[in-house]
């Protein structure tokens, strides 16, 4: 493609911030990283990659819910087919001038077929794939270790995500996962596997630690009822307050992110995801704001665990029975807030987050 149409296209169609790179690159790395598709971590990572001397940028190929914290975005939803090939051909090529380090999150890159990783790969170019959930969390396996509860996304079924993978693993040998409870499904498709927690700037969070009340509020945030267990939370704060518990309660949904944070400060107890076993990001985001939090971990993961997480678990069986033990010991909220926030400070620090990652560009 011609460089004045390439720019022109790039210019036209992509939403791009103004970024300020390092003015001295990394002793231990100075490649340029590319970390894509889409996702809330992707912005938060290019920039603790800044943070650490690394010349990083996150990019959205699609204008999405989280699209707005990335570094670039593609919008290439907002066109038809044929305005979207020639953002997608004018970005792989000035990536590929750009770039020397490719992230993709997701199990997702620029082609369905993947065939950009083969073009990538051929240009010598350094790849890894993170993965963090439902792309790779195939039902069977999950259930084979210890987790009858397992849910996800209808969007993908296993054929899709053995069919990913197979993609994937042709190009690319090593991945990256946020914990040990994605290890069993992605430990026999990749050769090398590194294990990098999420990180969560608490600088931009600061803590509200809930005290003691005769009403608190409950919040419980779903991006998807399903794989969240939604339903079970209801059927449990319904049955609550039938009993005459008293507590306000509400529901998280397709509510803007600044005005979700607004009802996380005023909240006294958060619930997250009841099905999958683990935490993230909304767990992060309330220990950050000193809430005790209510997600499931699955009893075999609390070992790998640093011993200092401390979460609530309850899954859809004991969420009724928790949320009641836990509304009765208001005075533990600060404490377990105050726990929450020093962990996440600990634990998902962006700096370390971004050395572990600088790591793992260096050994690709």
């Amino acid at each position: 493609m011609n460089p004045r149409i390439r720019a022109a296209i790039m210019a036209k169609y992509v939403d791009a911030k103004p970024i300020e790179y390092p003015a001295q690159s990394n002793v231990a790395f100075n490649g340029k990283v590319l970390i894509c598709p889409h996702g809330i971590g992707i912005a938060s990572l290019a920039h603790a990659l800044r943070g650490q001397g690394v010349h990083a940028t996150s990019c959205s190929f699609y204008n999405d819910v989280y699209s707005y914290l990335s570094d670039l975005c593609l919008n290439m939803n907002m066109h038809p087919v044929r305005v979207r090939k020639l953002i997608r051909d004018a970005f792989l090529e000035e990536a590929i001038q750009t770039y020397d380090t490719f992230h993709f999150r997701f199990g997702g890159t620029l082609f369905s077929d993947k065939r950009d990783l083969k073009l990538l790969a051929k240009r010598g170019k350094k790849l890894v794939v993170h993965h963090s959930g439902d792309e790779v969390r195939l039902l069977p396996v999950a259930r084979s270790y210890n987790n009858p509860y397992v849910r996800r996304r209808e969007a993908w079924p296993d054929e899709r995500i053995r069919e990913n993978l197979k993609l994937l693993t042709s190009c690319v040998d090593q991945v990256i996962v946020n914990d040990h409870e994605l290890l069993p499904h992605v430990e026999p498709h990749y050769k090398k596997v590194h294990v990098v927690p999420y990180a969560i700037d608490t600088r931009a969070l600061a803590p509200h630690y809930p005290p003691p009340s005769d009403y608190p509020l409950v919040v419980h945030a779903s991006s998807h009822r399903n794989v969240k267990g939604t339903e079970f939370v209801l059927e449990a704060v319904e049955r609550l307050q039938a009993e005459g518990k008293k507590f306000e309660f509400k529901l998280v949904e397709k509510m803007p992110h600044a005005k979700a944070l607004e009802l996380y400060r005023e909240s006294s107890i958060i619930i997250d995801q009841l099905t999958v076993g683990t935490y993230a990001n909304l767990s992060m985001e309330a220990m950050a704001m000193g809430k005790p939090v209510i997600c499931y971990v699955r009893d075999d993961l609390r070992g790998v665990f640093p011993a200092d997480l401390p979460i609530v678990s309850a899954n859809p069986d004991t969420i009724y029975d928790v949320l009641k033990d836990l509304l009765g010991r208001p005075a533990d909220w600060m404490r377990l807030g105050m726990q929450g926030r020093k962990f996440v400070e600990r634990h998902h620090d962006p700096d370390r987050v971004a050395r572990m990652l600088i790591d793992v560009y260096r050994g690709l």
